[in-house]
């Protein structure tokens, strides 16, 4: 069946966390260029109400006539929903506010957890010949963000490199461990990047070895600095692969994707 193919070959991949201003979306966009740089096929789901990851990959708000709004409900097929990007190999479903509802529009669907999951294993979606799907979740812990881990494979989780970052991961910690006993009992958690990093800054160094002591192999080697490129970039509405190639970030970014690709596809792992 052209289905259990599908899932086999396509890894689907949520991006969360549910505070904000952590580089979630910036991971999201980023990572997609990274692997699609590597002749990966991916496409990028915009699963926040602000469309942040549409608008860092240039897509303008007059542009978004189908959603993933539409997309999670049935409304809209993947060939209506998807559109092509500027960066080669990377495609994406925009997102606009009417996702803000979601949670009140869905709370009577008894399948509200599960529409990602089946969006994405509909038969037509074969014929993409995706490597990987990125999911850019909510800032929240809301329904929208258990439909992505309901329908990935693995979750990874930027963590921003300040005070407290490794508080708040416990309650993602319990929504993952949630959906892992009642809706999805494979997924893992792919890992843990350090975002925002500053290696001259003292509190970098200290989330850095708590979050390595704590939680050990889960956390990425890969580390993202703070890096000007990577904030101006979105507002040129590119990857900063594309704004800026050879930045600190986006250098990250190539090794992120690099970790991601040996984990998930010894086969294609690069000798460079």
């Amino acid at each position: 069946m052209g289905t259990s193919e599908a899932k086999s070959r396509t890894r689907i991949i949520a991006v969360a966390n549910q505070k904000g201003g952590v580089g979630k979306t910036t991971t999201t966009i980023n990572l997609g260029a990274a692997l699609a740089e590597q002749g990966q096929k991916v496409l990028l789901i915009d699963l926040d109400p602000q469309g942040n990851a549409s608008t860092g990959l240039g897509i303008s708000s007059h542009d978004r006539a189908v959603t993933t709004y539409d997309f999670l409900l049935g409304d809209a097929s993947p060939e209506a929903a998807i559109q092509k990007t500027d960066f080669e190999n990377l495609t994406l479903i925009p997102a606009t506010t009417d996702l803000s509802s979601a949670d009140i529009e869905l709370i009577s669907n008894e399948k509200r957890s599960y529409l990602l999951h089946d969006a994405l294993r509909q038969l037509s979606m074969d014929d993409l010949g995706l490597d990987y799907i990125l999911i850019d979740c909510p800032p929240s812990l809301n329904i929208l963000t258990v439909n992505a881990m309901v329908a990935s494979h693995s979750v990874v989780v930027p963590l921003q490199s300040e005070f407290f970052a490794l508080e708040g991961l416990s309650q993602l910690m319990l929504t993952i461990r949630e959906v892992r006993q009642n809706a999805n009992k494979n997924l893992r958690i792919e890992g843990i990047v350090l975002t925002m990093y500053d290696r001259r800054n003292n509190l970098s160094q200290q989330v850095e070895a708590d979050a390595r002591d704590n939680l050990g192999d889960l956390v990425f080697k890969t580390v993202i600095p703070r890096n000007v490129r990577l904030s101006e970039a979105p507002s040129y509405a590119m990857p900063a692969l594309s704004y800026d190639s050879q930045s600190a970030g986006s250098l990250a970014y190539r090794a992120l994707a690099a970790e991601i690709l040996s984990k998930t596809k010894p086969s294609l792992r690069k000798a460079s």
